[in-house]
């Protein structure tokens, strides 16, 4: 996010609303919306405009101020980071029901920071229940507006009030290409993920905690390194199917096979002490499927003695037979060791996938191979991420299989396609009769 923008905050206590008044300011879906308390644990951000003047919007988790449980401790520890420079702080409560000890707690701990508060009365969608609202200043905030965040009732007379006085921004110009990598962090319910991206961003952005499951919402994170925007995406852990039982946890699957289709490189993050599951190769699949680049990295190496290392690289790569171009990475989230290589990996496998080679070159490379069961004519490189090629041959339908994996393979020897997949597709040359009657 820019760091030259007014940042505004959205509190209030758990299902009050939150995340759906997040979506309609910054008109998209970004935040998961549900009717189950504490969908939203790690705050999200992202870039709003009204009337031209720009700001980063922040949903924050649903705080109880005197909660001692470690996740909700942990959620308005997120809170107070965004809060500590907010330009703005919207205390959100819901308009059906009368003012609780929570807002009351929550209003108390606002006005003590001596920042702007607005008190938005939620879910206030009918003239009688926006009447209620006045009710609301009990809390001891003077500008109060109802608004029904579901139907947009009431957001534009917030905004306006937000951004008086804000001159209008210009937008950012947007990163070249090559300049910006987008990286998403997957892997099964509790292997490191959320520590991973920590340290990483070398602060506390995501909640950690050893409760599986407990990143819900995508976060994300820009880090600048060497002449590189990093974009790091800490995705919710993938479980099977049969075992996603509640609407949070389906639309956090959904979110995160989502991110993978958009992310350019991904970090598939195993447990070096729980070894390989059946689950991590589907979620692998899910990335080479994709077509994306592909890193593996082993968490919670230093729990772990040092002669299993090369042990446990051989287990991944018969288990993982389809990601054998993946390099694979041995680190520790929680110290950090092994964490820093990261940059300079995901820099090679991102060209690596990005790259182009010439039908000149391709076809010198021809030269130097021979295939029995057919004669290859040439070949042109059709497209990239992932790198995909074009064979014409003199007769129709595929190689044989174990010619396609050498072709695969020699072309990845040959121009240095590290950790991305190959996709060749055979088309036969047209004859002068084709077509004619």
């Amino acid at each position: 996010m820019s760091q030259n923008l007014p940042t505004v905050v959205i509190v209030g206590r758990p299902n009050v609303g939150k995340s759906t008044l997040f979506n309609r300011i910054t008109h998209g879906r970004r935040a998961i919306v549900g009717d189950e308390p504490g969908i939203t644990r790690d705050r999200l951000a992202e870039v709003a405009n009204y009337n031209g003047k720009r700001f980063e919007l922040i949903d924050t988790g649903g705080i109880v101020v005197e909660d001692g449980d470690y996740i909700p401790s942990q959620i308005l520890k997120q809170a107070r980071v965004a809060l500590e420079k907010a330009a703005h702080i919207i205390l959100l409560v819901d308009g059906r029901s009368e003012i609780t000890s929570s807002d009351r707690d929550l209003a108390q701990m606002l006005r003590r920071l001596g920042r702007p508060v607005s008190l938005v009365v939620n879910k206030a969608d009918t003239g009688a229940r926006e009447s209620l609202a006045n009710d609301f200043y009990d809390l001891g905030i003077a500008d109060v507006f109802p608004v029904s965040s579901e139907h947009g009732l009431g957001v534009d007379a917030l905004l306006e009030h937000i951004t008086r006085g804000w001159e209008a921004t210009e937008e950012e110009a947007p990163v070249p290409e090559g300049q910006r990598i987008e990286v998403a962090i997957i892997g099964r319910p509790n292997v490191g993920k959320s520590t991973l991206l920590n340290a990483l961003t070398e602060q506390e952005r995501s909640i950690v905690s050893p409760v599986a499951g407990t990143t819900r919402d995508a976060v994300d994170e820009l880090v600048r390194h060497g002449d590189i925007d990093y974009v790091f995406v800490d995705t919710a852990g993938i479980r099977h199917k049969g075992k996603t039982k509640k609407m949070a946890e389906k639309l956090s699957v959904v979110m995160a096979r989502r991110h993978i289709r958009l992310a350019q490189v991904v970090l598939l993050v195993l447990d070096a002490t729980e070894g390989i599951l059946g689950l991590d190769a589907t979620i692998a699949g899910y990335a080479h499927e994709g077509g994306r680049a592909l890193i593996i990295c082993v968490n919670k190496w230093d729990q772990v003695t040092e002669p299993r290392k090369r042990a446990f690289e051989r287990d991944v790569r018969d288990r993982f037979k389809f990601l054998d171009y993946a390099p694979v990475l041995f680190l520790s989230a929680k110290t950090g060791a092994g964490v820093k290589p990261l940059f300079k990996l995901i820099r090679q496998v991102y060209e690596s996938a990005t790259r182009r080679v010439t039908t000149g070159e391709l076809n010198r490379f021809l030269e130097s191979l021979h295939f029995e069961e057919r004669k290859i004519l040439y070949m042109t490189q059709a497209s990239m991420r992932p790198p995909t090629f074009v064979v014409f041959t003199d007769r129709p339908g595929p190689l044989y299989f174990s010619h396609e994996r050498h072709l695969v393979n020699e072309i990845r020897t040959r121009f240095g396609f590290i950790g991305t997949p190959i996709v060749v597709k055979i088309k036969a040359r047209k004859t002068e009769r084709a077509g004619k009657r």
